[in-house]
């Protein structure tokens, strides 16, 4: 029980120290994505496109490099008008309010999260 207790005063304190639980990913991971999407490119289906585009898009958010969320977020929006179902589209609105957030565009990311809320209404 005093364990439990001290993760959640752990957390609190995080929480008011700006630190974020929002997982990291690293280079090496974006580089098996980035393969992965060439492959894909090369003979694969459009199902198995979008699913590496998605994986690369998610990777490149939650990227430590600010260049690699910026083009997290550009490959995301440019995505965005060809979604097909309300769980893509809120899966895209969630990435977008993550890089924005992790870029530091605060209320551009609450916006994102709003959006995505919306989502969850409707379905």
């Amino acid at each position: 029980m005093e364990a439990k207790i001290g993760r959640f005063f752990d957390s609190v304190g995080g929480f008011f120290k700006g630190e974020d639980q929002i997982p990291w990913c690293d280079r090496d991971i974006i580089v098996g994505c980035e393969r992965d999407v060439a492959e894909a490119a090369n003979g694969g289906s459009d199902e198995l496109k979008s699913e590496s585009i998605m994986r690369l898009s998610w990777a490149l958010v939650h990227s430590r490099q600010p260049e690699d969320v910026q083009r997290g977020i550009a490959m995301l929006e440019a995505s965005l008008a060809n979604t097909n179902t309300p769980l893509q589209q809120r899966e895209k609105l969630y990435l977008l309010a993550v890089g924005y957030y992790r870029s530091g565009q605060y209320s551009k990311s609450l916006q994102f999260v709003q959006q995505c809320l919306e989502y969850v209404d409707c379905t």
